[in-house]
């Protein structure tokens, strides 16, 4: 294989303050949605692949509709290029809905030295928080607690970490509007904005700001519906049987059909399963567990945490509250070893690591009754060491590789959700190379994602604070469902706040398929397995609202 080439201050002692909403004028568009072009639905589905079957050539393939598929869709559509991107089952499947639903901005990589993947990370991360996507990522406070298990030199090690990481966010050019400055916090202002930690010991708390995403699906989502505004016949339920350069044998899998979509590029974006299509690519998966827990169980939370792992310099597990009466609990970073299942399942290892961990800071008893749900991904880590020996994934690189087989077949692989518009920008540019496509340049870092406005327009949006912050300039029409029938407006589970107007959204614009799309894909709900119970009949009567 060849691989081508000065601190805003907190409104009050115990609180953070919150990012100003004069933020930087965003170039979005005025573009009204929801748009025929941007809806994903199966009628455009069927209508689409009739059109490849019948011997229509595209100008890129792309294989896989995880964020990275998703991404390179966009990406070539927006240059001008025909696109045809396809998935065996179905949006953000794959690793790009198992993710902490956070945007994160290198800081980690500061430590061990990668300094490039830790500037790309902080520029991705301001591209998506003050150009593409301000509807879908905000300001995430988090607080590291200084309790008896961290010592004074590891409490400097990560302060120093923090105010670097405020460095690289200048370099990055993102507004400290946008992300407000680290700063120290007493034990009454941690405890404040963490009830559930243990005061014995507390000596106070060092808060930080990162991204964090609505919803990590939501995103892809987003993604692959802009690219079918500008063009690309996005395809779930499509399996590639078998890929070469100029195309791929293709089964539908709702009927069962055999077809051969032509290309004259084709990208493999198919993350962890990318070894399946193309030969010669080595990757060590890592899992990455959370768990997910009620709200209640860890009190009022104002703000995420970083719980230093014993034993560890720079690895934490993160308490991630939600917003949706939800906390998830993560991760774990495990080598995964033998096939790569479509679902990966959750060890109980692992579960009773991040309770211990989450035990080792909290003045609450958190046990294995109060997990209501748990998740894990796997991490499609190029495996660069020539060895083949395991060894601890944690150690390898972040860092995503482009390569291109004999035959022409573009395979991108490695990197992490929030690099994943570079990394498609890198995969089209290798294709439009290796192929000689004409193509204009990359606009991704400019262009608005389906939903994005200002943030003066989303503050003034008639429609609820939540769904403003899931759909974006689409809210209004969300809540004009649930207006039109008030059966649409109640949550469809209790003690969680998506409402059927949610689901049937989902299905009329947002390419659900199926029950499963709708309740583990355009909605969270399906991460707790008794919610899930409790939504599918809602779901059902969703598509049968559009099928019927």
């Amino acid at each position: 294989m060849s691989t081508p080439s000065a601190a805003s201050s907190p409104a009050s002692p115990a609180s953070p303050s919150a990012p100003s909403s004069s933020s930087p004028a965003l170039p979005l568009s005025s573009t009204s949605w929801p748009s025929s072009r941007s809806s994903l639905n199966a009628a455009r589905r069927a209508r689409e692949l009739a059109g490849l079957a019948d011997g229509t050539e595209v100008d890129v393939l792309v294989v896989g509709l995880g964020a990275t598929g998703a991404g390179a869709a966009l990406d070539a559509a927006s240059r001008g290029l025909s696109v045809a991107a396809i998935d065996a089952h179905d949006l953000a499947f794959g690793t790009s809905r198992w993710s902490s639903k956070l945007i994160h901005g290198g800081l980690r990589y500061l430590a061990s030295a990668q300094l490039d993947v830790a500037h790309e990370s902080a520029v991705e991360r301001g591209i998506l928080m003050e150009r593409t996507a301000p509807h879908l990522v905000r300001a995430q406070p988090f607080v590291l607690p200084l309790t008896p298990l961290v010592s004074r030199a590891q409490a400097a090690l990560a302060w120093a970490g923090f105010r670097a990481g405020d460095l690289l966010r200048a370099s990055a050019r993102t507004s400290r509007a946008t992300l407000p400055a680290p700063r120290t916090l007493s034990a009454v202002e941690t405890r404040h904005m963490a009830p559930s930690l243990r005061p014995t010991g507390l000596r106070g708390g060092l808060l930080s700001w990162d991204g964090q995403l609505a919803d990590d699906a939501r995103l892809v989502t987003a993604v692959a519906r802009t690219a079918a505004a500008h063009g690309a016949r996005v395809l779930t339920r499509v399996r590639a049987l078998t890929v070469d350069g100029s195309g791929a044998t293709v089964r539908d899998e709702l009927t069962g059909e055999e077809l051969r979509i032509r290309a004259r590029a084709v990208v493999n974006a198919t993350g962890v399963w990318a070894g399946g299509l193309v030969g010669d690519i080595r990757l060590r998966p890592s899992r990455g567990t959370h768990l997910v827990l009620r709200s209640e169980a860890l009190g009022g939370l104002s703000a995420g945490m970083h719980i230093p792992i014993p034993g560890e310099s720079n690895r934490f597990v993160l308490v991630l509250p939600q917003g949706d009466g939800r906390v998830y609990v993560g991760l774990t970073d495990e080598p995964v070893e033998g096939g790569v299942p479509d679902v990966p399942e959750v060890p109980e290892t692992d579960i009773g690591f991040l309770l211990d961990v989450l035990g080792s800071a909290l003045d609450v008893s958190v046990g294995r009754d109060d997990v209501v749900g748990a998740f894990a991904g796997l991490r499609p880590l190029l495996d660069t060491s020539g060895s083949g020996e395991p060894g601890r994934t944690a150690d390898i690189s972040r860092k995503h590789a482009v390569l291109t087989s004999p035959d022409g077949v573009v395979t991108v692989v490695g990197g992490k959700l929030t690099t994943y518009r570079r990394m498609a920008q890198d995969a089209v540019d290798a294709a439009v190379t290796a192929r000689g496509l004409a193509a204009g340049r990359c606009r991704t870092a400019s262009l608005p994602l389906v939903g994005a406005a200002a943030p003066s327009t989303l503050a003034a949006l008639d429609a609820p604070r939540r769904l403003v912050r899931r759909y974006g300039a689409e809210a209004p029409a969300v809540h004009a469902l649930g207006l039109a029938d008030p059966a649409l407006a109640r949550p469809v589970v209790p003690g969680h706040p998506v409402t059927g107007a949610e689901l049937l959204w989902a299905v009329r614009h947002e390419g659900a398929l199926d029950e499963s799309d709708v309740l583990d894909r355009r909605t969270r709900i399906g991460l707790v397995p008794h919610d899930r119970e409790a939504a599918h009949t809602a779901a059902r009567e969703a598509l049968a609202r559009v099928t019927s």
